[in-house]
């Protein structure tokens, strides 16, 4: 007769899997990918090297599922402000301040999910993340040209290009190559995306 888990070892593999999701992820958090070893991780959680690979195939995989995990909360977080109501010149604002502010209190986990050198596996995630980014940001954009706030203009190039440099701003400053203030660095980014969205400047404090 084959083996069938029963219902308490099944809650048992389940309780670690998540013991070692939740210490993974701190690590990237404080090292990055890079700084991720399997035998580290073990090592935290208190099994054996090999218990390891009986969750995760590969450190690959365990990587990917780490970067969903990231990524889905900061998404979270930046659609929430994209997609309230109100008028999009405000949530467009709100999207950006939201997504930079998190990465800079947060410089090793954003600096992880933005650009640190990955695994193809990763790098795939890494697509996907930007992907839904940018259909915020189409959503976003869609909404001020049908109230009359946005000019009329090419919406995915639009959105795909506010990824980019909101990411690209914060690469820099990420990796400790900083020359603002953070309000100052957040507002800069805002300034030249609603200059290259609306046509506008950020209204003086």
């Amino acid at each position: 007769m084959p083996y069938r888990p029963n219902e308490k070892t099944v809650a048992r593999k389940a309780e670690i899997r998540q013991r070692l999701l939740e210490r993974a992820l701190a690590t990237v958090a404080e090292v990055g990918f890079s700084g991720l070893t399997i035998s580290q991780l073990a090592q935290d959680v208190g099994i054996a090297t090999g218990a390891v690979y009986r969750h995760f195939d590969s450190k690959a995989q365990l990587c990917a599922e780490l970067f969903r995990i990231a990524a889905a909360k900061e998404v979270a977080v930046v659609r929430e402000n994209a997609e309230r109501a109100g008028a999009p010149v405000q949530r467009l604002l709100d999207a950006i301040a939201a997504f930079a502010f998190r990465a800079i209190r947060a410089r090793r986990l954003a600096y992880a999910l933005i650009a640190e050198p990955v695994d193809a596996a990763v790098d795939q995630e890494r697509l996907r993340y930007r992907r839904q980014y940018a259909q915020m940001f189409e959503r976003l954009i869609e909404d001020g040209m049908r109230s009359g706030d946005f000019p009329p203009q090419a919406v995915g190039v639009s959105a795909a290009a506010l990824v980019g440099v909101i990411s690209e701003a914060l690469i820099g400053p990420l990796a400790g190559a900083q020359t603002l203030q953070e309000e100052e660095l957040v507002r800069a980014i805002q300034a030249f995306c609603l200059r290259a969205i609306t046509g506008r400047e950020l209204p003086v404090d």
